[in-house]
């Protein structure tokens, strides 16, 4: 997988991150909109987002929304609802905005499979042997791959990031 020295991650593309130092640099925790009020906003996209000098929107939940989804149901809810809010965010900012999902603990779920770059998420119990096929389910067929988010002053992952999911 293609490692991502750069803050671009912070003004354009999908990220998931889960390092506190990458959270930091991009938002306060008062800005941070959990997965209902993204859902709800996607109907109507604000003009300014929240961060990153109107930037960014950060968004907290998508874990806990897994969580509570059975593996079948999970990998419907990313494939129909979740990706169709993505896809109608990037339209909506025209490629020109960054939408980060805030994962605390996100480098224990996140599996990245480095023969082929897949990348699967570990279920939680009562499902904790089961993944689902994340990066299937929401870039799909995409042409490139998501990167490793490296930051500045760190030398392992702090997120994945994918510029365009289509």
């Amino acid at each position: 997988m293609k490692l991502l020295h750069d803050t671009v991650w912070q003004r354009r593309g999908v990220s998931w991150i889960w390092e506190n130092d990458a959270f930091s640099e991009v938002t306060k925790a008062g800005e941070v909109f959990s997965l209902r009020e993204m859902i709800r906003a996607s109907k109507n996209w604000p003009d300014d987002l929240p961060s990153n000098a109107g930037n960014t929107l950060v968004v907290a939940g998508l874990d806990a929304c897994i969580d509570l989804l059975s593996p079948a149901e999970a990998e419907e809810w990313l494939a129909d609802t979740l990706k169709h809010v993505i896809l109608s965010f990037q339209d909506a900012y025209e490629g020109d905005a960054a939408l980060v999902f805030w994962l605390p603990g996100g480098q224990r779920r996140l599996q990245v499979q480095t023969a082929s770059d897949a990348v699967t998420w570990k279920c939680s119990a009562p499902y904790g042997g089961e993944t689902l096929d994340f990066g299937r389910l929401l870039w799909g067929e995409a042409r490139e791959y998501p990167q490793e988010i490296i930051l500045a002053n760190g030398n392992k992952p702090a997120g994945l990031f994918h510029l365009r999911i289509t």
